[in-house]
């Protein structure tokens, strides 16, 4: 799936744009954007359901690779799922070092890393997703 949305990135860098732009350009994004909702609902769901609540990682990387690198998808894509395979080593890593003798769940580390900053994006009125940033 990775691959399908990567070969994507120039539909993606245009629903950014916003409809009127697309049309415009001559491309009609309707069929496109509910294709991409039901795949992403789909993956979402498939990840939360065979790794519980390690899927929050799928929230909150994206958009900070977004806050930090910009809103071209072909280089996020990537650097999302790199950069959210490193948070979840690191976190793994971490839930067995913080409590001795004993494992926490990673799921709990997750939760306590991911909650403020999805908070924190909910609260942020300057927080967009691509073109005008006012």
């Amino acid at each position: 799936m990775l691959l399908l949305f990567w070969t994507q990135y120039r539909n993606l860098n245009l629903m950014l744009l916003g409809d009127e732009v697309s049309i415009t350009l001559g491309t009609d994004l309707h069929k496109v954007r509910n294709m991409y909702m039901i795949l992403s609902s789909l993956m979402v769901g498939f990840a939360v359901y065979a790794a519980g609540m390690i899927g929050f990682v799928g929230l909150i990387i994206p958009h900070a690779i977004r806050m930090l690198f910009g809103t071209d998808h072909m280089k996020m894509i990537p650097l999302c799922a790199l950069t959210g395979a490193i948070f979840l080593i690191w976190s793994d890593v971490a839930c067995r070092i913080i409590l001795p003798n004993s494992e926490m769940p990673i799921g709990i580390l997750i939760s306590i890393i991911g909650a403020p900053c999805f908070i924190y994006l909910m609260v942020r009125r300057s927080y967009g997703f691509g073109g005008d940033k006012s």
